[in-house]
């Protein structure tokens, strides 16, 4: 029988400034049949003291116009064996251009071992900024980050049901793709405004399995067949018209060496990470940097568009994927721009190892009959992977990986490096001499 546990917390007479959520959780410490549940709430509210009503201790960031603050707080529960629902009253939105007034936010957590995989489901792992904001003329595609921990097939779609929200009218100014694109494109005046966005995003096993419950029981998941659900909410803001919708005049543009969206960083507990983000915006001044990421990142600046996100995990976030999402927001006097929204996502330990075992033929020297003369490197090597990434969804994290660690043991960085049908790898540096 599945366990329905419903988190009420009601507070009366509150305001409305709710500005959305995202819950995940994440199974971890396995051993056996025993096992922990790391549930991750985010909360965004119009100020701290609407937050602080359900959330005493989150820690918390906040927009420096006082739009918005932001909090997390998480709690483990341990050798939980079923599926459940969890979810929270979350109070009133702010108001909205979709008429929606009361939220609701809910999690089906499922968390009975996995015949695929060996152990409990972990949910998609995703974050998105609390107000995301788009000028009224310019188009822009808005892609959510969706990630899943086990592989699985992740799929994002509107809230559409009671117990996913309480009044489910979708904003009509965009449109939603089920990998968790939000495709905008200009409109009138007419349409700005706030909109609330609900929408729940699920994972699909990529071939049937069976969840297996301690006393035996068993229940069938098809690649058609959900396994968890999780909330995504937040408000979708239409601005006034932009003088320009070229990225880099007003609305800032994303430069080198900030991380590509989607981009996967390994690190490991106490290893201090640090994100470079860099943008630029000709016509307009930017302002700061705006994130939603684990508790605890810190965030830098050294001048207006070098910003850094540094972050130290600590050993409860080992084994557990924590996504970081951002966007750069600028101004030109009370006009407010920002840049696209971009993600990555941060793996604490587990990550894949590569070990050399033998070199199957030396380096030959290769010439090519144009001058300059240029000489050409070519070494096959056999390589033993040990990881429990999917080769078909993580090709590029481990060949990544794979070159991380010959570059460790003395080969160039210059090195590109190819995986072959065969399966052997493939390591090529081309240099003048």
């Amino acid at each position: 029988m599945l366990l329905s546990v419903l988190l009420l917390l009601l507070v009366g007479h509150a305001k409305a400034g709710y500005k959305g959520a995202v819950f995940t959780y994440s199974t971890k410490d396995v051993q056996g049949k025993r096992f922990s549940v790391m549930h991750r709430y985010k909360l965004s509210y119009s100020s701290y003291e609407e937050l602080e009503l359900r959330c005493t201790s989150c820690s918390n960031t906040e927009e420096s116009r006082g739009e918005w603050c932001l909090g997390e707080f998480a709690w483990k529960w341990k050798n939980v064996n079923c599926g459940s629902y969890d979810g929270l009253n979350t109070g009133n939105w702010i108001h909205n251009r979709n008429g929606i007034s009361t939220s609701l936010a809910q999690m089906f957590v499922e968390v009975r071992n996995r015949s695929d995989i060996n152990k409990p489901n972990s949910s998609p792992q995703t974050r998105v900024l609390p107000v995301v904001r788009v000028p009224s003329n310019c188009p822009r595609n808005i892609s959510l980050l969706t990630f899943d921990p086990d592989g699985d097939e992740v799929k994002c779609r509107y809230a559409s049901s009671s117990s996913e929200c309480d009044t489910c009218t979708p904003p009509s100014v965009f449109s939603l793709s089920s990998s968790g694109t939000l495709s905008f494109s200009p409109t009138d005046s007419s349409s700005e405004g706030p909109y609330a966005v609900q929408l729940m995003i699920e994972d699909f096993p990529r071939e049937t399995m069976m969840l297996m419950q301690n006393n035996g029981s068993t229940s069938l998941r098809n690649t058609n067949s959900a396994i968890s659900k999780i909330p995504v909410q937040f408000v979708f803001k239409v601005d006034p018209a932009a003088p320009s919708c070229t990225e880099g005049e007003y609305l800032p543009r994303f430069l080198s060496p900030t991380p590509e969206h989607g981009a996967q960083i390994f690190i490991d507990v106490n290893q201090t990470l640090e994100i470079p983000i860099r943008a630029e915006a000709t016509q307009s001044v930017i302002t700061e940097l705006l994130f939603s990421g684990p508790v605890n990142v810190v965030k830098n600046s050294s001048g207006s568009g070098h910003f850094t996100l540094r972050w130290t995990p600590s050993g409860d976030e080992n084994d557990e994927s924590h996504p970081i999402c951002f966007v750069v927001q600028a101004n030109v006097s009370s006009s407010v721009y920002q840049s696209v929204h971009q993600c990555v996502v941060v793996t604490v330990g587990n990550r894949p190892t590569v070990t050399s075992t033998t070199v199957v033929a030396p380096t030959i020297p290769l010439t090519t009959s144009n001058p300059p003369p240029r000489t050409s490197y070519l070494t096959v090597l056999k390589l033993k992977i040990s990881t429990t990434l999917s080769l078909k969804d993580n090709h590029e994290i481990i060949l990544k990986t794979i070159k991380d660690e010959l570059i460790r043991r003395g080969l160039h960085p210059d090195i590109k490096v190819y995986l072959r049908s065969d399966g052997s790898v493939e390591v090529k540096k081309t240099a003048a001499p």
